[in-house]
């Protein structure tokens, strides 16, 4: 064989042998094993062992290697044959006898037969290298080769036409496949008997053939689900070999075109080629850039390469992605129209939210503005809320009788684009819809689409309600701080209010002594101080206006002392020196204050109460103890510091929680210890922070 010819053979068969040992091993590790992938496994490891044949005898050329290739060539063909003849049983209507499994198998020993003598017919004398002629008895082996491809396109013929309908879907693409490989065969072997001799470059181009037909046969093996292989391609991978397969055409005929008018266009030949390559290239880029181009080739290879449209796990990660991911470019509501607008290759869409008497547009995603809204009883809205149904915008306006006769509202038909109507239901209740935009690539809405969009639908409906309840917990919350904060406005109030009333009553008595008349005037002054922070506190809300500072304790519990020596009761007050707490110094007035005044409220009027002022363990303590009814243990657990809880019958039990809040939000504690009948020990804990020069002074 000249050495052209025998590198062609090499990487002829070279690459089939490698196409059909990869397919081998795809096969091999799918975990069912029925007849026909017993016998598809037999089939490819001999196209396997018949290409490598085909290796060794174009690099060396040793008759042997030839003598094998033909026996394992007639052996293949035997066994692809028996394959086809698995799928048409005798249960098969228009499958005839002869061609049943059971008599497919006397067939292939026939055939291993035949192959025998083929090979023993084409041995040496008889085969002359490298002319590949064939005399005497090599004739016959030809005629063998011959009548078993013959044979070969007649069953395949026959099956083709009297293939059961459910059958001919999954079997096709194999005939066609051996059709084709025997067709090429018939050629070869056909002109080999005309001549005596077998063509060189025939014979060299058979690996390649056979390899192109082998993803025919991967569509048979991907068409019948109980033949499925633990690995499989991905649409991903096929998506882009398609897309790479018809780039490489496009490029090749580009070529073709430019190589004829470079030397058929004369003297502006060059010029126009040029030219042609440079527009060609741009074609290919704006293709590569189009959206609608990515959509056709994406639905023409769901369409045509596999069984389902979509690859639901890959749709599904995608779909929640889009929802859980945000995008600041995007609100939840543009990604819920986008995510479903993705699965239909649609490029925008509306969305109309449920909103008090009505559904309102809530999001427009590529779309123009339109202010419609739809009324919640409408004819519209009421099929969609009992049906469910993804409707087709316009089947709807020519076929209103598939959806009960009831009219497409009038906005809806004056928006221009639009195709599919999506309702988002949750728990039966309509909480909106989205209508997306004409797709990119024409799609068939059949029950898959249908069936996919509606699950879609359900969980973008999910996602929407629970923003729905954020917002109203949200809303909610805001309600609840500025009730609180009135909450809290009311009993400084009330106790400022309590402050005035007692000092209007005892001015009937000493308002004519000066002692009084200067008592007076430092309590009105600091109701008037308290009433302005209040105001400010209104706008500010409940956080203090100031930042926390150092705080002197001994100057807060005096005032607190001066503020309830008033009341008629016994208030002893021991303060450590230099002693600081970390806070406001009016919130912790009010704070110990507070207590003090609860202290002084729980006790009889021979009682007393004692507050103390210390270090304990780096912090700050103030102590407050009486002797007056106490709580219990369970009140004190469960009731002290929560609001609206008060053991005073007219408390509002908005002091406590106030306090203890504050405390709490410096960092402190406090420590309860009561009893019912043996008084009270409340104990605050405060950070103390101050500088090692005031620690020194102090």
């Amino acid at each position: 064989m000249p050495t052209t010819l025998a590198t062609i053979g090499t990487w002829s068969y070279g690459l089939a042998a490698a196409g059909f040992a990869v397919f081998l091993v795809v096969l091999a590790v799918g975990r069912r094993l029925p007849a026909q992938p017993r016998t598809l496994l037999a089939a490819v490891a001999t196209s396997v062992a018949w290409a490598v044949a085909g290796v060794a005898f174009a690099s060396g050329g040793e008759v042997a290697w030839w003598t094998a290739q033909v026996f394992l060539d007639l052996l293949r063909v035997g066994l692809w044959l028996a394959l086809l003849a698995t799928f048409f049983g005798p249960s098969s209507a228009n499958a005839r006898a002869w061609w049943s499994p059971a008599r497919s198998s006397r067939w292939l020993v026939w055939l291993g037969a035949i192959a025998a003598v083929a090979a023993i017919a084409m041995s040496p004398p008889h085969l002359a290298l490298p002319a590949f002629r064939a005399e005497g008895a090599g004739v016959a082996g030809l005629v063998a080769l011959l009548g078993v491809t013959i044979f070969g396109l007649a069953l395949i013929e026959h099956l083709l036409r009297n293939a059961p309908e459910q059958v001919g879907w999954r079997v096709k693409p194999l005939l066609l496949a051996l059709g084709s490989a025997l067709a090429f065969d018939l050629l070869l072997f056909s002109e080999a008997f005309l001549f005596r001799a077998i063509d060189p470059d025939l014979w060299a181009a058979r690996g390649m053939v056979n390899l192109f037909v082998l993803p025919l046969i991967a569509m048979t093996v991907a068409r019948s689900r109980e033949w499925t292989p633990g690995v499989v391609i991905s649409r991903g991978v096929v998506f882009h070999s398609v897309a790479l397969v018809g780039c490489g055409l496009y490029l090749l005929a580009t070529a073709g075109a430019g190589y004829y008018i470079r030397y058929f266009g004369g003297s502006w030949g060059k010029s126009i080629q040029t030219i042609l390559l440079f527009g060609a290239v741009l074609v290919l880029v704006v293709m590569a850039f189009s959206g609608t181009v990515r959509s056709r080739v994406r639905v023409f290879v769901n369409k045509h390469f596999f069984a389902y449209r979509y690859d639901y796990r890959q749709e599904w990660l995608r779909f929640t992605s889009r929802l859980s991911s945000p995008d600041p470019g995007q609100t939840l509501q543009q990604q819920c129209i986008r995510a479903l607008a993705d699965l239909v290759e649609s490029p925008g869409g509306y969305l109309w939210l449920r909103s008090g008497t009505g559904f309102v547009l809530a999001a427009r995603w590529n779309m123009p503005d339109t202010g419609a809204a739809e009324p919640l009883g409408s004819p519209f809205a009421l099929f969609l809320a009992e049906t469910g149904w993804i409707a087709d915008v316009t089947e709807w306006r020519h076929s209103p009788a598939r959806y009960g006769g009831r009219p497409l509202p009038e906005w809806l038909g004056g928006l221009a684009g639009v195709w599919l109507i999506v309702p988002l239901s949750l728990a039966n209740e309509l909480l909106g819809f989205v209508v997306l935009a004409s797709p990119r690539a024409p799609i068939d809405v059949n029950w898959e689409v249908r069936d996919l969009l509606k699950t879609a639908s359900r969980q973008a409906a999910s996602y929407l309600a629970q923003l729905h309840a954020s917002e109203a917990l949200l809303e909610a919350r805001k309600f609840d701080a500025f009730n609180r904060m009135s909450a809290f406005v009311v009993h400084d109030l009330k106790n400022l209010v309590a402050q005035l009333s007692l000092l209007l009553r005892n001015a009937e008595r000493h308002r004519d002594k000066p002692e009084f008349q200067r008592d007076m005037l430092m309590t009105v002054e600091n109701v008037v101080q308290r009433m302005n922070h209040l105001l400010l506190q209104l706008r500010s809300g409940t956080t203090p206006v100031d930042k926390p500072a150092t705080v002197a304790l001994e100057p807060v519990v005096r005032r607190v002392q001066a503020a309830k020596a008033v009341a008629e009761r016994r208030l002893t007050v021991e303060i450590a020196a230099g002693v600081h707490a970390f806070g406001h110094e009016d919130r912790l007035e009010r704070v110990i204050g507070h207590l003090v005044q609860n202290a002084l409220d729980a006790i009889a009027p021979e009682g007393a109460v004692a507050v103390r002022v210390y270090r304990e363990n780096g912090k700050a303590a103030i102590e407050i103890s009486d002797d007056g009814v106490g709580m219990s243990s369970e009140f004190v657990r469960n009731k002290l510091f929560r609001p609206f809880q008060s053991s005073k019958p007219t408390g509002m039990g908005i002091g406590a929680y106030e306090s203890a809040q504050y405390v709490w939000d410096l960092g402190g504690r406090i420590d309860v210890d009561s009893q019912p009948g043996r008084g009270t020990r409340i104990k605050v804990l405060l950070p103390e922070k101050v500088s090692e020069s005031e620690r020194e002074a102090a």
